[in-house]
């Protein structure tokens, strides 16, 4: 495994417990830092107070849906490519939602279900372009 994650800090916010289980079991051999939310408001707060390179981002949450939470995040100036880069997981399959996110500056979408993999390895992109 590429050393692209190590030293990284990556937010994880899912409002389901299995789905922040296993990122974390995936992420925790990586050597980055963890932190995890449950939902958009809380998502916004770990942002604030943990500074992350990276967050993991489900779109459908309960109190702040991932894309005010992504607005926040990328919003006033903040664009694609800017830390903290954010990669949303969804359920989502439909087309208008990915451009919705891209209008606001997502680094990566991804439809859930997906191999970890992926995930992964558009994570260490991230970190290799910059």
């Amino acid at each position: 495994m590429t050393t692209a994650l190590e030293g990284k800090s990556i937010l994880i916010v899912d409002d389901d417990p299995d789905m922040i289980t296993a990122l974390r079991a995936v992420l925790d051999d990586t050597g980055a830092t963890i932190e995890t939310a449950v939902d958009g408001n809380a998502a916004v707060e770990a942002a604030t107070d943990f500074d992350p390179d990276l967050v993991v981002l489900d779109a459908m949450l309960p109190k702040r849906s991932g894309f005010l939470v992504l607005e926040k995040l990328k919003g006033a100036g903040k664009k694609k490519g800017s830390r903290p880069f954010v990669i949303m997981i969804t359920g989502n399959a439909g087309k208008r939602h990915q451009v919705w996110a891209e209008s606001l500056g997502v680094d990566g979408y991804i439809n859930k279900p997906f191999r970890m993999e992926r995930l992964l390895e558009r994570m260490e992109q991230l970190f290799d372009k910059n």
